[in-house]
């Protein structure tokens, strides 16, 4: 299997520190609001790459940090902790806070079929690896204090520009400057805070009372979980430039040696020129999502239908084309049930091909292409294997299309049947068709909803 590291900036193949074991590191939410379906496809892109390894064989141990203290509203160790000003915000406690939005977290990524890592990792948790980890740090020298707390020293780690292939000497000399006139470098970063006393989360530390910065909780929990080296970290391609690669320099000032293998990055959800994101003023939830219509199931199906590594438009059109392709595979798999088993042997192919394209870097898109192309070859045979591999596929694809064709079993015949004439005549413009059809859907206890991408069908209340 091959993976692009963002690293080297090259394709390579997966070689696990210990055969047939393979570590991977996400870096999880912030748990102060809710998770956007922005976010939620970094989340759905680290999954599939875990199904992915599974499928192919390996033993994955996966862990997700939450981050519940320390990610302040700006990446220059000022500004709020996040965590305090959505408690603010809602006249909650920071615990509050943090718990609600992780559990509304686990509930998404439940419904997306993500499958939960084997370590999740609190940062309050972890306060004592991070003190520990810091202080290694400050023994090999790469750290030294000032008002604002410890600070990272950069210049001591000549390759901190590497992973995001910064130019330093074009960074903006006062852009940290202002916020510190004692740092020595602009890209200087904090490992501990000591400066602001009306933090609500603080611990007793050898450089004051405080709180770690963001990036030093990553650093100690992957290292903590999954040894001073491991395979893979996984993350949105926003964390390159700050995040991952003080991650990074962090983790060679500990340890001396590089920790990660290889750095996975997925890119954005894009909303017309834009990423989705907070400070776009374009968030969308995944529960606003079902209100209009598209299921869990028809979102990461979108995923699937663009690299990780490549922008992925979200449109009503894209939606509506991911929704029409997910119901198009669970009406082949109700139609492909009925058919005689058949030969195993013309199946072959379409395997070894699927296998090709999930290890060559998660090419999602190309193993989708391959589905198709078979189902295309099994509606000429009219032979169930087909529908067996599939269901085979779904390992990697994470659809659930098992349970979603069961479910589309128990929707009466005469209902879906009801359902499609009622359409044709709203298309029509039919409107006393349209009434008199959703008054009989109605009889056999469900309910239609019109929404953008087509008709909706739900038990009654």
């Amino acid at each position: 299997m091959k993976l692009f590291n963002t690293l080297t900036r090259l394709k390579e193949e997966v070689r696990p520190l210990t055969t047939g074991r393979v570590g991977i590191y996400s870096c999880g939410p912030t748990v102060y609001m809710f998770a956007h379906v922005g976010n939620l496809r970094a989340y759905v892109c680290a999954d599939t790459m875990r199904r992915v390894l599974e499928y192919l064989g390996s033993e994955v141990r996966h862990v997700m940090n939450v981050t519940d203290v320390g990610h302040l509203t700006s990446d220059e160790d000022t500004g709020e902790d996040k965590l305090e000003k959505g408690a603010r915000a809602e006249g909650k406690t920071p615990q509050e806070i943090a718990r609600f939005y992780e559990d509304a977290f686990w509930t998404d990524c439940a419904r997306l079929n993500i499958l939960r890592p084997h370590v999740v990792c609190r940062a309050t948790d972890h306060v004592a690896d991070m003190i520990q980890l810091i202080r290694r740090i400050e023994t090999n020298g790469f750290a030294y204090r000032t008002s604002v707390g410890l600070i990272f020293d950069t210049a001591r780690y000549p390759d901190y520009a590497r992973l995001a292939r910064l130019n330093l000497a074009e960074q903006q000399a006062g852009a940290r400057v202002k916020v510190d006139p004692e740092r020595r470098n602009p890209a200087d970063f904090a490992l501990w805070i000591t400066n602001q006393p009306n933090h609500l989360m603080q611990w007793d530390s050898p450089w004051g009372r405080g709180f770690p910065g963001w990036h030093i909780e990553c650093s100690a929990m992957s290292i903590k979980h999954l040894g001073e080296r491991f395979d893979i970290h996984t993350g949105g391609i926003d964390h390159v430039p700050v995040h991952h690669t003080n991650e990074r320099a962090q983790n060679f000032a500990a340890t001396g040696h590089e920790v990660v293998t290889c750095w996975v990055h997925n890119a954005f959800l894009t909303v017309g020129d834009n990423r989705m994101g907070k400070s776009e003023g374009n968030l969308i939830t995944l529960g606003e999502l079902e209100q209009g219509g598209v299921s869990p199931a028809d979102f990461r199906y979108l995923c699937h239908t663009a690299l990780y590594r490549m922008p992925l438009s979200f449109t009503t059109e894209s939606l509506k084309s991911a929704r029409n392709s997910l119901h198009g595979l669970l009406d082949f798999g109700r139609t492909a049930r009925t058919w005689p088993e058949g030969a195993d042997s013309w199946i072959s192919p379409w395997r070894d091909q699927f296998r090709a394209a999930i290890a060559d870097d998660l090419n999602v898109p190309q193993a989708l292409a391959v589905v198709w192309n078979m189902v295309r070859e099994a509606n000429r045979r009219q032979e169930r294997r087909a529908w067996d591999a599939i269901l085979d596929f779904d390992r990697v694809l994470g659809l659930g299309l098992d349970r979603l064709a069961h479910d589309l079993d128990s929707i009466p015949a005469e209902v879906q049947r009801l359902v499609g004439e009622r359409e044709a005549a709203r298309k029509a413009r039919d409107w006393h068709t349209s009434d008199r059809l959703r008054d009989r859907i109605a009889e056999f206890g469900f309910m239609v909803e019109d929404t953008s991408l087509g008709p909706r069908l739900k038990p009654r209340p």
